[in-house]
């Protein structure tokens, strides 16, 4: 008997961080891939869900702008359709 998954459903969204991962080569590592999306929504050429980390609570190794990489969210066509755009891969 086989059985199918029929409520398998593809991601929408992602995480900045694991955005960056999926961008991950053996040129671009994830930090470098986490700093060059935030730079895209830095400077609005990117959509995204944006948190910041407070001044006095940021991560040791700030993205620009003190985006939190773990709670700011990318949609899945933002990131295909700013991928298309600037050719990065």
């Amino acid at each position: 008997m086989e059985t199918t998954c029929t409520n398998f459903k593809p991601r929408i969204s992602f995480s900045l961080h694991e955005a960056a991962q999926l961008l991950v080569t053996g040129q671009v590592s994830v930090d470098d891939a986490e700093v060059m999306l935030a730079r895209a929504i830095e400077y609005g050429d990117l959509p995204a869900k944006v948190k910041r980390w407070p001044p006095e609570q940021r991560e040791s190794a700030s993205l620009p702008g003190n985006i939190n990489r773990l709670e700011t969210t990318i949609e899945r066509a933002d990131l295909n359709a700013w991928l298309r755009r600037e050719k990065v891969f």
